[in-house]
């Protein structure tokens, strides 16, 4: 049994810039090398793209095409990382774009969906507040219009 635990073990990958194991999401993310200058500059753009989305709260039309930019960008994420994966030399130290997936999904889709759920529970919310003040002027409306009926 520890013979196939070993060999189990030793199919782990061994990641080549931290030399650490990766078994998981977290140690995947600890043996990428956040010094380098495009990784700095798509966390720029991701705090940017947050603090849009915090900012079109308020403006429900600019909200909308950030939204759409946004869902757009995650879906054109295979092919930038198809492109990437072919010119990765040119612009990063090591090769991070996997046929998978999983480097540009979790540095650069992950963080543009989180903004798009929290324009979609802005939405949700906006919705429940007109929902609640029709439902109240609705009931002003019946109340008002039985007053009238009583003094007549």
């Amino acid at each position: 049994m520890s013979a196939q635990k070993a060999k189990n073990i030793s199919a782990v990958p061994i990641d080549g810039f931290s030399n650490i194991r990766i078994t998981s999401t977290w140690t995947f993310l600890q043996s990428v090398d956040w010094s380098e200058p495009w990784l700095i500059g798509l966390l720029v753009f991701h705090f940017l793209c947050f603090a849009f989305t915090i900012f079109t709260c308020k403006y429900y039309r600019l909200q909308i095409f950030h939204f759409l930019l946004m869902v757009t960008m995650v879906y054109s994420a295979e092919y930038l990382n198809e492109v990437a994966a072919m010119n990765w030399r040119s612009f990063s130290k090591f090769q991070y774009f996997d046929s998978k997936g999983m480097f540009i999904s979790l540095v650069y889709s992950v963080p543009l969906l989180l903004n798009t759920v929290i324009i979609v529970a802005v939405w949700v919310k906006r919705t429940f507040s007109t929902m609640t003040e029709l439902k109240t002027l609705q009931l002003k409306r019946k109340a008002a219009r039985e007053n009238s009926k009583k003094t007549q």
